[in-house]
């Protein structure tokens, strides 16, 4: 798939066109273990995989960078930021859910938790003793784009995340409830477009790959 055509903004207000890029592989996504905001580093297929995407978004009509300011996000941005000669502005309401008690976990030790149907169901209020529930992390990664969205109307925003933030944008884009299985894919390093209004979400294309050699994958952020 390729990348969709830009629009020049028209004098009303337009809906801000994101480029939302998941991370490149870490150690621990190719361990199935859970980093929630512990923060791992890129691996060496991450730091391919971010020169790769930083060669692929080459002459596009960025107005800013924004990252999660977890290392493996701030460095696959650092990539891209270096060829479109514009700075990566760290935003904190970019970082992964955080996992609490489960941060560390592989989805095996996982499974013999006590608490483990809660996590697989997706109980929207389940928030791994003292991390975050998926209500509020979504709520958290809504308002932040939103955010961004409103202070650069119109333009165009090239953005870098994690799977769950991905997960969560996918969903508001797609009228989808949060509790229902994940049923698309969220590549390491893969390109998603979507537009975001006041209040409305479209979503324009989702992991492209055709800037890859390849990429894994995962289920687990």
């Amino acid at each position: 798939m390729n990348a969709p055509v830009f629009r020049p903004p028209s004098e009303e207000v337009s809906p801000t066109r994101l480029c939302i890029v998941r991370h490149g592989e870490t150690d621990w996504n190719a361990q199935r273990r859970i980093q929630g905001q512990i923060d791992i580093p890129l691996n060496a297929t991450g730091r391919q995989q971010a020169e790769a995407t930083a060669k692929g978004l080459l002459g596009l009509p960025f107005a800013a960078i924004y990252s999660s300011d977890l290392q493996r996000a701030h460095d696959t941005a650092a990539a891209a930021a270096a060829l479109l000669q514009l700075p990566v502005r760290p935003e904190p309401g970019l970082r992964e859910r955080h996992y609490g008690e489960f941060q560390g976990l592989t989805q095996d030790e996982i499974k013999a938790r006590a608490d483990y149907e809660r996590y697989i169901n997706r109980d929207t209020g389940f928030a791994f003793g003292n991390g975050e529930s998926l209500a509020g992390f979504a709520e958290r990664i809504k308002r932040t784009v939103n955010d961004l969205a409103q202070r650069h109307a119109g333009e165009s925003l090239l953005i870098f995340a994690h799977g769950g933030v991905l997960d969560v944008i996918y969903r508001i884009a797609t009228h989808r409830p949060l509790e229902t299985a994940r049923d698309f894919p969220i590549p390491n390093a893969a390109l998603n477009w979507v537009e975001v209004g006041n209040p409305d979400w479209q979503l324009i294309e989702w992991g492209v790959q055709d800037h890859l050699a390849g990429s894994r994958e995962l289920v687990l952020e």
